[in-house]
């Protein structure tokens, strides 16, 4: 049976110094261990590791951030809990973290609308972040789901857009513009919705507005 420490032991054997600085300058910084591999080898062992609950909580226990989306890529959505759930958040520290985190595995559990409620109030800037990447990942992956949970994401998106910290204006403009690509009547309501950000007085509000109408009305 393969472990989170042998996982970690063969990560760290590849490590890739320059790619650890690429990163960087991306934006990638992690406070945990980083070890610069590339996703198509942290996929490719989640893929020999599927659905793998009991691993994955080993996996973000190491505080590394390559095992963390191994993590994240190879957990069971269906039985992650309300509790893994805010633990993990807690440990957000980078916003590639919680994409990977919340694009791959949050967003398909049945507390990911609760939680995308729940963070988006959040103050911590990562926590906040997730919370909208949460509404983008759902509008993308969760095709069951009804418009009626997508419009009810809108309010939420116009009263954050003042935030003006980076990423969760970013994140708060992904969610809008995911809304609006999941089908005709999201993209009516989801251009108007930004209308009416567009009017608040708030340079974050009016980039995320000139943002997603650049994108929804083109289409």
């Amino acid at each position: 049976m393969t472990t989170a420490a042998a996982i970690v032991a063969g990560l760290r054997s590849q490590r890739d110094p320059a790619n650890v600085e690429g990163q960087r300058r991306f934006g990638i910084t992690p406070k945990t261990e980083q070890f610069g591999l590339g996703l198509p080898i942290l996929r490719a062992i989640a893929r020999a590791n599927r659905r793998n609950h009991a691993l994955a909580p080993e996996l973000w226990a190491t505080a590394v951030y390559d095992a963390r989306l191994i993590a994240a890529f190879a957990d069971d959505p269906k039985q992650v809990t309300r509790g893994q759930m805010e633990a993990w958040a807690r440990d957000f520290d980078s916003w590639a973290v919680v994409d990977g985190v919340c694009c791959t595995l949050f967003n398909r559990t049945p507390f990911a609308e609760e939680k995308a409620y729940a963070w988006s109030q959040c103050r911590p800037e990562f926590t906040k972040r997730a919370g909208f990447v949460l509404m983008a990942g759902m509008a993308v992956r969760r095709k069951e789901l009804p418009d009626a949970t997508f419009l009810a994401f809108l309010p939420i998106i116009r009263r954050e857009a003042t935030d003006e910290r980076h990423y969760v204006k970013k994140a708060v403009n992904w969610a809008l513009r995911q809304i609006g690509k999941r089908n005709p009547r999201l993209r009516r309501a989801a251009i108007a919705e930004a209308k009416r950000i567009r009017k608040i007085d708030s340079r974050s509000a009016r980039w995320i507005a000139a943002d997603a109408l650049r994108e929804l009305m083109n289409r």
